[in-house]
């Protein structure tokens, strides 16, 4: 038997609000909502931009931008453009080699009680620039991974916190234990159990 979605649950809550300590649910992530978590959480700087070395005013930076999220089989797929200028300052001036490329890196979602985190980082593309990939290798299979993570019982109470002026009811969530997280086409499917409040 399907389990419900979000969106259902909801008015299913309020039905059956005090009949059980907690309930099965089914909540399906979009790989868009997990692109606003790490743009949030890692690409806030200047021009959504995360400096690996250096800063916006620095004469030779390697940088992070754009990225962009997708599924491809049991994985998600995290896409950055990293722009570089790799060699000595000398008098406010880089004197170097500029490199731009584009990189990736392909993780497996991981349940951890009420976070989803990320496992098993693989670097699907680098540059061809040894020296670049010494400094991209550890943002990508071990920075993006740790930004990403999201506390689902937060966000879901952050969803509920202003049921009250949506529906008139108040809705809570009292716990949220994640069993499992697959990807299932467009979506990350997480199964859960969680114990809800109407009042």
């Amino acid at each position: 038997m399907r389990r419900p979605q979000l969106y259902l649950l909801l008015p299913l809550a309020l039905l059956l609000s005090a009949s059980r300590s907690s309930s099965a649910i089914e909540v399906k992530v979009s790989a868009k909502a997990l692109e606003r978590t790490l743009r949030a959480q890692l690409f806030e700087g200047p021009q959504g931009r995360y400096y690996i070395r250096g800063d916006a005013t620095s004469p030779c930076y390697v940088y992070a931008e754009s990225p962009h999220v997708t599924f491809m089989q049991d994985r998600i797929v995290v896409h950055v453009h990293a722009k570089s200028k790799l060699g000595t300052s000398v008098h406010g001036t880089c004197l170097g080699v500029s490199l731009t490329t584009d990189t990736d890196v392909s993780l497996i979602p991981e349940a951890e009680e009420e976070s989803i985190g990320f496992r098993d980082a693989r670097i699907e593309r680098l540059s061809e620039s040894r020296e670049l990939n010494f400094i991209l290798a550890p943002f990508l299979s071990h920075k993006v991974p740790a930004q990403m993570k999201v506390n689902a019982a937060v966000l879901m109470r952050q969803l509920l916190s202003r049921s009250t002026e949506t529906t008139g009811y108040s809705l809570s969530l009292d716990s949220l234990k994640l069993h499992s997280l697959l990807v299932e086409g467009e979506s990350l499917v997480m199964d859960a159990d969680a114990n809800l409040k109407v009042n």
